[in-house]
């Protein structure tokens, strides 16, 4: 069984660095899952931790857990009052025009949640890049290094608002455009490129936590094609 990297724990609250892959609740054809790692941490501190969000299967990064109930519902609500901040990274296909926007687009719930609800996205473009492979009409392919806030927490709420913006994300399958994604496998990159990098929330006890989380080496293999460094948010 993987190691998952622990970034942050105090006996209530527990932040993990979830490997890009691995998805949180057991796949209904199976398969591995965090929960499986759980009883494993739970060795290490007497008590099983639950998630209090959710990251997808293919998102690396930071993931916030609570030991008990009294602590997830307290971050819980922090959550949904918009008292946690949460950065991801990602690469886009094409240079979006400026520095830093906004998207504040509705968005519906997934797959049997038609009701659409506010959406809103901050993002802001950290470099750009090119590679000398012909897509299209065009005789290379242009790419931007994203970091993105998300204000809302909806279904594929980052990557959905990029394909609404046409700057797809790299590696997504279900939102992306499936000629540049080949490009990057063609380059030995095969995972969707989306890492939760940092979390901040308060801690139910007072005070705050500031958690990052490194990027692996398959993003970094990504970001080196271009020679892009990604300094702190």
């Amino acid at each position: 069984m993987m190691q998952i990297p622990i970034l942050f724990e105090d006996g209530e609250a527990l932040v993990i660095d979830k490997p890009s892959g691995l998805p949180i609740e057991r796949p209904r054809r199976g398969g591995a899952c965090l929960e499986d790692h759980f009883e494993h941490l739970k060795l290490g501190f007497q008590r099983a931790p639950v998630p209090v969000h959710r990251i997808d299967t293919d998102t690396s990064g930071c993931l916030l857990l609570a030991f008990d109930r009294e602590t997830a519902s307290a971050l819980g609500k922090a959550l949904m009052g918009g008292e946690v901040a949460k950065d991801y990274l990602t690469v886009c296909r094409g240079w979006p025009a400026e520095l830093s926007w906004r998207v504040d687009h509705d968005l519906d719930g997934g797959p049997g949640k038609p009701v659409k609800k506010p959406a809103v996205t901050d993002f802001q473009r950290l470099a750009t890049g090119e590679l000398s492979v012909p897509v299209g009409e065009f005789s290379s392919s242009r790419y931007a290094l994203l970091r993105c806030q998300p204000q809302t927490g909806r279904f594929r709420q980052i990557r959905r608002h990029l394909k609404h913006l046409s700057h797809h994300m790299i590696g997504d399958t279900s939102h992306g455009d499936g000629r540049h994604n080949r490009i990057f496998r063609m380059q030995g990159v095969h995972r969707m490129l989306l890492h939760a990098e940092r979390l901040r929330f308060p801690h139910p006890d007072g005070g705050s936590v500031d958690v990052s989380a490194p990027l692996d080496r398959e993003f970094q293999k990504a970001l080196d094609l271009f020679g892009w460094q990604v300094d702190d948010a």
